[in-house]
């Protein structure tokens, strides 16, 4: 969908962090953006950060993006799409949609949600490249106008995201379970571990890799999450429930000795979570090498320059932490036909790797 030069108009409704990276990703594709925020301050980082070309309001803005907390989201819409001529379109990035979509009520509003973040907050960890690769959700009623949502997924297109397109209801189940109560779960390790902490001083300085891991969602941005626990309540309590029947059968498994149920809900969980989508293209053929690092100055770029010199794409990039903390394991997604030139590569430097070949 090709817009007029002249009608790439578009005004961001919160300049945080996502809304700061849309601002820079449409600035960055041609657009003039206008921004605003309850924040001045914010606003003001905004400009200054050159997330927007302007700040305040554009009454005559194409496409609007409302970048508030879930709770605030459906009165800023439905404020901003009677502020607008009526080609201007709405849509907004709560992490939380069917409760959003019906109050708002419009035919011009498309409820949307990239899944893209950081851990940085604020305007200042945006960046115009947040959405490259990222699955972006668009959740038109039946009564969406189809101008509005080609306009809204043209226009999120076009920052690099892939655009699924589901029911709201749907959305808020799926989310529940992939990112609400594994933020919830996360922050409850993080608390009693520190709980825990304030008896043994140094448990927190010896936490291995894998708790690190697990509680990094938990170093998020806590201010967002009242909103999406009140207005997907029944999507969360039942993903708890469910997650807490399954660590009631682990704790019979552990209580009762049964090796044999224990390895077997282990190895589910393992196969489960090694063909977790890399973001690789669904057509690639691809593979995961692992790579034993030393903790050392300098060791991921090197790994990583001299695939970059061989010319090899790394589709995915992880690093797991051993418990001795001088050490860990570069998990790298590759193509396929190229893995045996990278485990030559690798060896020629002195890093001895593990390659395992992906569902294609």
């Amino acid at each position: 969908m090709l817009f007029d030069p002249d009608k790439q108009r578009a005004q961001i409704v919160g300049t945080g962090l996502v809304g700061g990276s849309i601002g820079m990703g449409l600035r960055r594709c041609g657009w003039r953006v206008t921004g605003c925020d309850t924040d001045p301050a914010r606003e003001r980082r905004a400009l200054e950060l050159g997330a927007i070309d302007q700040a305040g309001s554009d009454g005559d803005a194409l496409i609007t993006f409302v970048a508030v907390p879930a709770g605030a989201v459906a009165c800023t819409a439905r404020r901003v799409l009677h502020s607008l001529p009526p080609a201007g379109v709405v849509t907004d990035v709560a992490g939380v949609k069917a409760p959003v979509v019906a109050a708002v009520g419009d035919p011009r509003f498309v409820g949307g949600h990239p899944m893209a973040g950081s851990e940085q907050n604020g305007v200042e960890g945006s960046s115009p490249d947040m959405f490259e690769g990222a699955t972006w959700v668009l959740t038109p009623q039946t009564d969406t106008d189809p101008v509005a949502f080609a306009t809204v997924r043209a226009v999120v297109s076009s920052l690099g995201a892939n655009v699924v397109e589901m029911p709201a209801s749907r959305h808020d189940d799926l989310v529940a379970l992939v990112s609400h109560v594994p933020h919830l779960t996360a922050a409850t390790l993080m608390n009693l571990a520190a709980e825990s902490a304030l008896e043994h001083a140094t448990l927190l300085r010896l936490a291995a890799g894998g708790f690190r891991d697990m509680t990094r969602i938990a170093a998020g941005e806590p201010a967002i999450w009242p909103d999406v626990c009140v207005e997907n309540r029944d999507g969360i309590l039942d993903v708890l429930d469910r997650l807490l029947g399954a660590l009631g059968d682990v704790r019979r498994i552990v209580a009762g000795g049964d090796r044999e149920s224990l390895l077997a809900t282990l190895e589910r969980a393992r196969e489960a979570r090694i063909n977790l989508p890399a973001g690789v293209p669904a057509s690639d053929q691809s593979s995961e090498v692992r790579v034993p690092v030393h903790d050392r100055p300098g060791v991921l770029a090197e790994v990583t320059t001299l695939l970059g010199e061989m010319g090899v794409n790394i589709y995915d990039l992880e690093i797991a932490h051993s418990a001795e903390g001088d050490r860990g394991v570069l998990v790298l997604v590759v193509d396929s036909a190229a893995t045996e030139r990278v485990r030559a590569a690798l060896l020629a430097r002195g890093f001895r790797c593990s390659v395992r070949m992906l569902g294609g």
